[in-house]
This record gives structure tokens, sequence and C-alpha cells, in this order.
């Protein structure tokens, strides 16, 4: 296929009370036009993976990446799906060389990033990289590529690079559309398939035209506390009806396994991603985590409702307080649903099947996802006592 008829984007609609996204109550129903889909034939799910931003920041170096790609194979993680190995900010020398191009840091990635993406590929991995929408990233420790996007991609393809994470500081006052979509059309004339996740922070609307890109920030960094992981979670539900195979919103990287909140808060941290299509990229140090975070980052049946082919982000569709009810339609008629306790105590949630999208009279077995148990013809309403800052998350199969 030529590189121009790469560049042709496929406009769609998704209407929002046909019967399989009938859950989308409160909303009104009507036709809402979609972003265009990036055509390059990725981000058919959530991406997965880990990235070393929150764990790392700038202290990362080759010998971390390579420790961190064993770990995703040795614990199992890839077999999951956790797939990218995922570079963030300060790999690259401060200054660009003599022709131009972006070059690894000697110092802390003296093998360069072609011998370092053939280790994760041997590994059966895929690695990605970072760079910025402005004249430096936002370290301010490496170049970005502002007006290198040519240039800059078709380096990411000549080292085997599968994915781009692209910041948005030191935007030097103009328009994050045209950057973004600058360094797409540079990507997809790069002559290899990269995966492009936009980091414009939500600022500027960006479900609304990141058809440029695969996934797209829909928040500001999270951080390791309940209060950004909720808020991140509130911000991302809005934009719930542009998500699909191609492009997802993306409420920034899982914190879990961090410290900063306790197992119940990450396990709904998790959930929630899960529910949302959120990219499911772990931000922890997977070399050494604990059994509690493995446990959460390895449950199947949760990451099975994260990459369900039918690829509609679910939505909170029931509040009253801090108790809340997720839910969004999964492929086979099933539905997967989230009850929420984000209150300071112990409290008891009911999810009506009018909220949720099920006939009244349907009969639904209900598996609950973290303890495996199964509660066969469940009728009218699901209802469980969930602790403080706690979930519980279903997945009901109509009999």
């Amino acid at each position: 296929m030529e590189a121009k008829a790469l560049l042709c984007c496929a406009f769609f609609f998704l209407r929002l009370w046909t019967p399989a996204a009938a859950i989308r109550s409160g909303w009104s129903p009507e036709v809402v036009e979609k972003r265009a889909t990036l055509q390059n034939g990725l981000g058919r799910t959530p991406q997965m993976g880990w990235n070393s931003w929150n764990h790392f920041a700038c202290n990362i170096n080759e010998q971390t990446i390579r420790q961190v790609a064993d770990a995703m194979v040795n614990t199992g993680l890839a077999k999951l799906g956790y797939e990218y190995i995922n570079i963030d900010d300060c790999w690259a020398a401060h200054d660009r060389d003599s022709q131009g191009n972006l070059v690894p840091n000697p110092s802390t990635f003296p093998s360069g990033m072609k011998a370092l993406s053939d280790y994760v590929h041997g590994k059966g991995l895929k690695l990605g990289i970072y760079s910025d929408a402005g004249p430096e990233t936002c370290s301010q420790q490496m170049p970005g590529s502002l007006g290198h996007e040519e240039q800059d991609a078709k380096t990411f393809a000549s080292w085997g690079i599968d994915y781009l994470k692209y910041d948005n500081c030191n935007d030097q006052g103009l328009s994050p559309q045209p950057r973004f979509s600058s360094m797409n059309t540079a990507l997809l004339n790069s002559g290899r398939n990269i995966f492009f996740s936009i980091c414009e922070w939500g600022i500027d609307r960006p479900a609304t035209w990141a058809g440029v890109g695969n996934s797209w920030r829909t928040a500001g960094d999270i951080k390791d506390e309940w209060g950004s992981m909720t808020s991140n979670a509130d911000s991302n539900d809005v934009w719930a009806p542009f998500a699909g195979p191609g492009g997802w919103n993306d409420p920034d990287m899982l914190e879990v396994g961090n410290g900063g909140m306790t197992t119940e808060e990450y396990r709904s941290h998790f959930s929630i991603w899960a529910l949302a299509k959120a990219p499911l990229l772990t931000g922890c140090d997977i070399r050494s985590m604990s059994k509690e975070t493995m446990e959460i980052l390895s449950n199947r049946n949760v990451i099975a409702v994260n990459q369900d082919a039918l690829g509609v982000q679910g939505h909170k569709v029931q509040k009253d307080g801090d108790q809340e009810v997720w839910a969004g339609p999964l492929s086979g008629g099933r539905v997967a649903v989230v009850l929420w306790n984000r209150g300071p105590a112990e409290a008891s949630i009911t999810a009506s099947w009018s909220s949720i999208g099920l006939r009244a009279s349907a009969v639904v077995d209900a598996h609950d996802l973290w303890t495996d148990a199964v509660t066969s013809s469940v009728q009218g309403q699901l209802k469980a006592t969930v602790g403080t800052h706690a979930c519980k998350m279903y997945v009901l199969t109509p009999k």
C-alpha cells in the first residue's frame, strides 16, 4: 500500500442507544460522530505493557529496561497481554548530533536503541519510546521533535521502535492539533507501524480530533494518590463515546504497586481502568512487585473485560453520593459492572437492570471477577456490600 493511502482515515458513527450500548443512560439519544480512526492497524484493543515514568522518572538506563523486559516474561505478565516496554523521558542526549539526529544518552544507553529493541523483540515484546511536540521534552533534558518530525520518525523506525508516547510540553504557544498531526503523518511515512500515544492531557478536547493517534490522554498526569486516580477516572468518563477499536481514551498510566494507595484502592483503580477500556500500562517496578500487586495486574477476568472485542468503553451509569455503578456492554450480550464505593465507610450498592442496559425480565449469572465466585439466576438488580474505597466487579451473562 502506498504511503499516501495510509493517510486516509475513515469516519464512522456510534449510535448511543442501540441494544449493545443502551448502557449509556443519561446521554442524549442521538448519533454521535466519532473521531477518525488512525489507519495503521494498531490498537484494536487497548494497549497493555509497562512505562518507566511513574516509578523511575528520569532514573533510567538500558540495564533497567532489559531487566524489566526479563521480568515481564518471567512473571507471566507477557502471556497475559502486557507487550509494550515503554521508555519515557530522559533517554536521549541533551543535544542532537551534527546531522540533527536524536541520539541516546551515551552514559545511560551506551549500546544504543537498536541493540535494546533487538533485545526486547527477542523476548517477544515491543519497545516504546518518548518524545515531545515542542523543542524540548518536559524534563528539558533532551530535545523534542517539533520541526524534526519526519527525521525523528525515520530514526525511530530504523531502531525498530514500536510505540511513541508524544508529550505536549514547551508548546511555543502553538495549537496541539497541527503539532500532533505532523508527527502522525511522519510516523505513517516512516516505513514502520508505530503505535501513536498522544499525551496532550485532555486540554484541547483531543478525543474529538485525535484520530491522528491510537490513544489520547484525557486528563493531567496521575499521581499515586486516591484523589488523583478518582479525578482522572471522572475526567476520562466524559469522553466515553469517542473510544473504540483503533483509538482509546487514556486517563494515564497505572499506579498499582507504587505504594501510595491501599490494596483495595489499587484494585478499584485497575477495575475502573479495565472497564473504561483504558490502556493497561503498569508503572511500578515489576522486578520486585509484591504478591498483592501481581494478583491485581494478573487477573485474567478483569483483563478480558478490558480486551473485549466489542470495544465499548464502560461508563458511570448510576451515582448516589459516594456510591457509584459503572457498567458497559461486552461481546456475546454480556455486561460488565463495577459497584464502586468512594466513601469513607462500608456501604451497600445496588445496580438496577434499567441502569445497566438489561431488560427488566433478564435473568443472569453474575461472575465476581475478583473472587471468581458465580451467583446463578440473578433477577432485577445486583446488590453487594462494598468496603471503603473498594469495589466489586462482575460480568453478567444472560441465561
